[in-house]
């Protein structure tokens, strides 16, 4: 009993110290927020992305969703990981959350991905895979996401938010069903060697077609992929 009576008075004094949440009390949490906020540059607010795919796109703004699309084999996998070399190497790490366990290293270090800073959440089921890109986009630089099929337009919203207040990048590969700052296509592939009389197969070159704020419209880059 006098155990429960100390917990009892405890509480009663631990609330009575808790600051006031009126109007008042919210403003002045708010400036004082905004002083002890750190200063970023605007350099330090974009990771970017380097190769010929930056000639097209130059950097990824911190906050932002990029949706990359792409018919099946047209290459939007390998487009999404030169982003995710992107993060690397400027230091940060990437996590990928896929659906059918078809993501690879090999395919991720062939893109520029530094490994020991990518990390792969493999065969995420449907019904988990808002919560699974969400609960990542707490800790990590940029995420690139496989969008299954069934993906809301409020549950990709909630993330594009979400993302933008933790300071990520979000990159969805697939048909991402809300409003993205960048949209990159992958327009299929071509591979190159094979005339040189080598009769080997050197490289593969990538069209891509972005739309987006400060890029140009429905330009077209090659990106060379070593084969």
């Amino acid at each position: 009993m006098l155990v429960e009576h100390l917990f009892d008075s405890f509480d009663g004094v631990a609330l009575a110290a808790l600051p006031r949440r009126d109007d008042e009390a919210r403003a002045r949490l708010g400036e004082a927020g905004e002083v002890a906020r750190p200063v970023v540059h605007a350099g330090e607010r974009a990771l970017p992305v380097p190769g010929e795919l930056g000639e097209l796109i130059p950097a990824l703004r911190r906050g932002s969703v990029v949706a990359v699309e792409g018919e099946t084999g047209a290459g939007a996998t390998s487009v999404a990981l030169r982003l995710a070399a992107a993060a690397t190497a400027a230091g940060e790490w990437v996590a990928a959350v896929e659906l059918h366990g078809s993501l690879g290293g090999l395919a991720a270090a062939e893109a520029g991905v530094a490994l020991e800073r990518f990390a792969v959440a493999r065969r995420v089921p449907p019904t988990r895979w808002a919560a699974v890109v969400a609960a990542l986009l707490d800790g990590i630089g940029l995420v690139l996401a496989e969008i299954p099929p069934s993906a809301r337009a409020g549950d990709a919203r909630r993330l594009a938010a979400r993302a933008r207040e933790r300071g990520v990048v979000l990159v969805g590969v697939g048909a991402w069903p809300a409003e993205a700052a960048l949209r990159v296509r992958a327009e299929g592939s071509q591979w190159r060697g094979l005339g040189r009389g080598t009769g080997l197969l050197a490289a593969r070159e990538l069209g891509v077609r972005v739309e987006g704020h400060g890029v140009p419209t429905h330009a077209v880059v090659p990106v060379a992929r070593a084969g």
